[in-house]
């Protein structure tokens, strides 16, 4: 009894994101890094059971078929959640220092942003991304909180470029470090629509920036609150508030805390 209550703790703890099809039967090879993190950190063996998931196809309980030093086979059994479309809003940010990114991306990740798309602005700090990077954050950030896809990351792109070729069915949250209203009356207001959120680099956004997102139809500038806040925590604050207001974290469902 002990030894399958185990094993569904396992099940239930390891979880992979793995770039193959999927379906019953599917044997799914595992690379070096994966393998390693399987064997010798997880310590598991031919025959343990976790769970895998690719974006596209739901996410699977599968099993070790062969462990071997470098490659590791899995096969996947049973479908245990269908795929779902990401539902939260698209996250327009400035670039900042690695490891505050990486905080930003997974915490956005945690949070349901369906996208992300970095922009450049005139006080940005950094000019250049690694979109690989970017997207192990987002990776990692999935496979832990149990999404079933990973939200994808556009190429830097200039702000005024993204909103020059914006879709104007979907709104914009701008967040506005001069103040306005205050982002959760503002959001509660609001009529349904697909959304997107936007924050500025560490040095906020130039004037001649924060006009050009103003005089925008579907821009909504809105305050998050007295204080001035870093860029992630601006994000995770703003993503919070809209999972609140018009997301999912109105929904009874509890999560599981790690």
């Amino acid at each position: 009894m002990a030894a399958m209550k185990n094993q569904a703790e396992t099940v239930r703890r390891v979880r992979l994101y793995v770039d193959a099809p999927l379906a019953a039967g599917a044997e799914v090879a595992l690379d070096g890094a994966k393998t390693h993190y399987l064997a010798n950190v997880m310590r598991f063996k031919a025959g343990d059971r976790l769970a895998i998931f690719n974006g596209r196809d739901g996410e699977w309980r599968a099993s070790i078929a062969e462990m071997r030093r470098n490659t590791c086979t899995l096969v996947a059994e049973i479908e245990t959640r269908p795929q779902q479309a990401a539902a939260g809003p698209l996250l327009l940010f400035a670039p900042i220092k690695p490891t505050r990114t990486a905080l930003l991306i997974e915490k956005a990740c945690e949070l349901g942003v369906s996208e992300f798309q970095p922009v450049s602005t005139q006080y940005s700090q950094v000019k250049r991304i690694k979109l690989e990077r970017y997207r192990a954050h987002a990776i990692e950030a999935a496979e832990q909180c149990g999404r079933l896809e990973v939200p994808p990351i556009r190429p830097l792109t200039p702000l005024a470029e993204v909103l020059n070729d914006w879709q104007p069915a979907r709104r914009l949250l701008f967040c506005d470090e001069t103040g306005g209203p205050p982002a959760l009356d503002a959001l509660a207001a609001a009529p349904p629509a697909p959304w997107a959120i936007l924050v500025g680099p560490e040095g906020g956004f130039s004037p001649p920036e924060r006009e050009l997102i103003k005089s925008r139809p579907f821009s909504l500038a809105v305050s998050l609150g007295p204080r001035t806040l870093r860029s992630e925590t601006a994000a995770i604050a703003a993503l919070s508030l809209w999972q609140a207001t018009l997301g999912d974290l109105r929904d009874g469902d509890s999560d599981t805390i790690s």
